[in-house]
């Protein structure tokens, strides 16, 4: 097999790994509110632990892509990611379960700027665009790890059982893969972070990924919860199970839709996606409005990531992987807000309510984005 193709198949595993990490964990939350007998303020505060953990592990995340080869990170994390999940699964009282989630995303923050310093380097091997296929993978593999989570809650299955099993997983595939992955893509120029006027350029697509984190993230954390508590679903799995399929779907889409119709309108597009599936899920809070609803979500949020990310790999002042760690910044933020803020809206209001917050982040992509491009154009014309 040739080298790049070999490294973009390895890249790839561990891209579906971490989606069926991440998508394990998420779809198990309303199991954990229940258990702990949290209520939605309470549940949001604990999700606050998420960005916090996160936004610690920046600094570091980019520092180790900057002094090491990216796959040295990234099987750390994944790594660490294991750990946490099980000591997730085996919590029983909250200061566990609060390390455990905090881990959790140390974790996923230091995997995943070198999973994507990774696929930026790799995407100059290839002449046709490959960085949408990986992040589809990510949701194909968050559409294995909802599946599994919905086949073990009709099954009545223990959330130990489950993170142990999917923890196992990950150690053995790391073990596995990470030798597979490309070497010698530590970059020696601009890792060098200045603290004097702001980079525009970073700063609006950092904005995007803003407003998209607060959409995913929200989306991630609290579908279980609507489908059970707002719509009535006991198979509370099956609105996240849907979100994710569509997200999956739109990834693998977005290299080709890119190609046909450019990024201006791909952003227009997600906006409109996601303002009217949340329309319809608010409006209509029951079962097929709402999943209808999550289904148009997950195609207009999931293609913002990765074309923001391949956006930023163009940056004249940083490093692939320096933009990236800034960019990232921005979605910790965004997931900060997100997914407490719906709940203490929730806990005032109604969780249904609440979620006109992810109409509006959404609806922000499409002014944000034409900023950005008419920042790019004043440059380009400045050359």
């Amino acid at each position: 097999m040739e080298l790049r193709v070999r490294q973009r198949v390895s890249l790839s595993v561990f891209f579906f790994l971490s989606g069926v990490c991440f998508s394990s964990w998420a779809s198990r939350i309303p199991t954990i509110k229940t258990n702990f007998n949290f209520n939605e303020a309470e549940l949001g505060t604990l999700l606050l632990l998420m960005p916090i953990s996160s936004l610690i592990g920046l600094p570091l995340s980019g520092w180790l892509v900057s002094r090491f080869d990216s796959r040295i990170p990234l099987a750390a994390g994944f790594t660490l990611l294991a750990l946490s999940m099980i000591l997730i699964g085996f919590s029983t009282n909250t200061v566990l379960l609060a390390t455990g989630i905090a881990l959790f995303a140390f974790s996923l923050r230091i995997l995943n700027i070198s999973m994507n310093t990774q696929a930026l380097t790799l995407q100059k091997l290839f002449e046709k665009k490959i960085n949408g296929s990986f992040h589809g993978l990510w949701s194909t593999g968050g559409i294995a790890g909802v599946g599994f989570s919905t086949l073990l809650v009709a099954m009545n299955a223990d959330i130990t059982v489950h993170l142990l099993i999917i923890a196992v997983l990950t150690l053995l595939v790391t073990a596995i893969s990470w030798r597979y992955l490309i070497t010698n893509d530590r970059t020696t120029t601009g890792n060098k972070l200045t603290l004097s006027r702001p980079d525009p350029y970073i700063v609006y697509l950092g904005i995007i990924v803003f407003f998209s984190a607060i959409c995913e993230g929200g989306m991630f954390d609290w579908s279980g919860v609507y489908f059970k508590e707002v719509v009535g679903e006991e198979l509370f799995t099956l609105g996240y199970l849907l979100f994710m399929i569509f997200m999956a779907m739109s990834r693998f889409a977005s290299d080709y839709l890119l190609d046909r119709i450019g990024m201006s309108a791909s952003y227009l597009m997600s906006t409109l996606l996601i303002v009217s599936g949340i329309t319809l899920a608010v409006l209509y809070p029951s079962f097929w409005p709402a999943l209808i609803g999550f289904c148009l979500v997950g195609f207009g949020t999931a293609s913002v990531i990765p074309m923001t990310f391949l956006l930023a790999g163009n940056s004249k002042k940083y490093s692939a992987g320096m933009a990236i760690s800034l960019i990232s910044t921005y979605s910790i933020v965004g997931m900060l807000i997100g997914p407490a803020l719906i709940g203490y809206l929730a806990h005032a209001f109604q969780l249904r309510y609440a979620f006109i917050t992810f109409a509006f982040a959404g609806f922000m992509l499409f002014p944000v984005s034409q900023l950005f491009f008419r920042h790019t154009r004043s440059l380009d014309e400045k050359n």
